[in-house]
């Protein structure tokens, strides 16, 4: 479907809760007027996939930046397992893919920053013969589904966010010096505390806001904390209608909403190459903000 009759581009819905297919679009030739058609697209269905793109970093970093200002320092940056040198990473120490094993597990862009991010737009450079998905999951879906009690029961509750705590958990920390890993979000000197129920500031719709980042809920035992997270966790991934999960083909570009949207990695053969591209675009300091 379109969005109107004079819609440059061509919308088809995933059966999901979620998400759209953009057709017959070449984003960067997007005037004002159709980048706002799409735009409200994303912000109603939250994840836009768009096939065939093909994306030099200078233009991703471009049409990334229509969307909100960008992460310094993530404004085009390749998420893989291609060494500088066009070697595979293959050492068990390795601190890059420490990270990209963590991020296999669900998760939120930037909740263990003091502002998490708005959103991100993501490309396929090389991608493996198989495997090597992204899943995404819809929390607004997710929250609207829990029973009354326990939307009662979250409803003033807030977690800790931290990614040394996250990657510490799953046994991949990385080195303490001397670290290929730039360290990004390691070295936060106040760990933020956010909500559990979130309200996107754009559509005022309420979101589950639970990942593997968040633990430590102010005033429960850190075993009942643990307990409630993976419960919402587990809840917020249950529902088939509520997870999509996109194969990649080469040129393909991704632009998910962070504050709605959680998403991991997937799992592939090492041996072979995937590049991926990576725009993050920085959140609104007074919606994104830590309490």
């Amino acid at each position: 479907m379109r969005i109107d009759q004079k819609s440059p581009f061509r919308l088809q819905p995933l059966d999901k809760t979620f998400g759209m297919v953009v057709r017959d679009i070449d984003v960067r030739s997007l005037d004002d007027t159709a980048f706002a058609e799409l735009y409200q697209a994303w912000l109603d269905y939250a994840l836009l996939i768009i096939p065939a793109q093909h994306l030099s970093d200078s233009e991703q970093q471009a049409f990334a930046e229509r969307f909100g200002k960008l992460v310094e320092g993530l404004e085009a940056i390749e998420i893989s397992n291609v060494l500088p040198n066009g070697q595979l990473r293959d050492a068990p120490d390795d601190d890059m893919m420490k990270i990209i094993r963590g991020n296999m597990h669900w998760h939120q862009d930037n909740t263990y920053m003091p502002l998490q991010a708005k959103g991100a737009v993501f490309s396929a450079k090389r991608v493996p013969s198989s495997k090597g998905d992204t899943a995404f999951a819809d929390m607004r879906a997710a929250y609207d589904a829990l029973d009354d009690g326990t939307k009662a029961l979250i409803a003033k509750l807030s977690a800790h966010h931290s990614l040394a705590h996250s990657q510490a958990e799953l046994g991949e920390e990385t080195k303490a010096g001397d670290s290929e890993y730039i360290g990004y979000g390691l070295d936060v000197a106040e760990v933020p505390l956010r909500p559990l129920v979130k309200i996107h500031s754009e559509t005022g719709r309420k979101a589950l806001a639970v990942g593997r980042h968040a633990y430590g809920i102010p005033g429960m035992t850190d075993a009942d904390s643990s307990a409630l997270i993976n419960r919402l966790l587990q809840f917020a991934v249950a529902d088939e209608s509520c997870v999509y999960q996109h194969g990649w083909t080469a040129g393909d570009v991704v632009v998910w909403d962070n504050r709605c949207l959680m998403h991991r990695a997937c799992d592939w053969d090492y041996s072979e190459p995937r590049v991926m591209l990576h725009s993050r675009i920085a959140g609104d300091p007074v919606s994104e903000a830590a309490l």
